[in-house]
């Protein structure tokens, strides 16, 4: 489908929804440091901006001062403490947000040497969307994904159909509607 491929699947799939439902013209701000993911939505043509490594928690003036059309926050949700706060400062009328889905059968993420790469959320799909409706969000779009491993054992098995992944496209909630 696309000339580039990628080796991720959830790549793929999220550049798949982006091009789905944002032009190149518009800019972007992209939450979080430089990515893989946001050098990829470079070289597919779009203007991205990343924020600089802020805990975002704590400062969101980067946010706040932002005059971007579309937020990518693209798998940054579920390490947010707060992230009611970070919907609620953003300012571009539209919002494509992915994370992890909660899985019944797996423990959140934590690593043991990172302090900063830790799953404080893991999302089911309804507890984004009521987070996004609560802070002025009208969810257009949304798709969810597995995340097969090559291994072997239960949980590699469980990973082969259960969805792991959610994105949503949101526009900002207009009164005038």
């Amino acid at each position: 489908m696309y000339e580039k491929t990628y080796p991720n699947k959830r790549f793929r799939l999220s550049l798949e929804f982006v091009k789905k439902h944002i032009n190149t013209s518009e800019s972007i701000l992209d939450l979080g440091v430089t990515n893989p993911f946001s050098e990829i939505m470079i070289s597919e043509g779009y203007n991205v901006v990343n924020t600089q490594g802020e805990d975002l928690d704590e400062d969101r003036s980067f946010i706040e001062k932002s005059s971007t059309d579309v937020v990518t926050a693209l798998e940054i949700f579920e390490h947010l403490l707060s992230p009611y706060e970070v919907l609620k400062s953003i300012k571009a009328d539209k919002l494509i947000i992915s994370v992890p889905l909660r899985l019944w059968f797996s423990s959140a993420y934590r690593s043991k040497t990172d302090m900063r790469d830790r799953h404080f959320h893991e999302f089911e799909d309804w507890q984004l969307d009521w987070l996004l409706e609560k802070t002025g969000w009208t969810i257009k779009d949304c798709q969810k994904w597995t995340n097969p491993v090559k291994k072997l054992g239960i949980r590699p098995l469980f990973r082969s159909f259960t969805n792991r992944y959610y994105i949503v496209y949101a526009e900002r909630y207009s009164n005038s509607n």
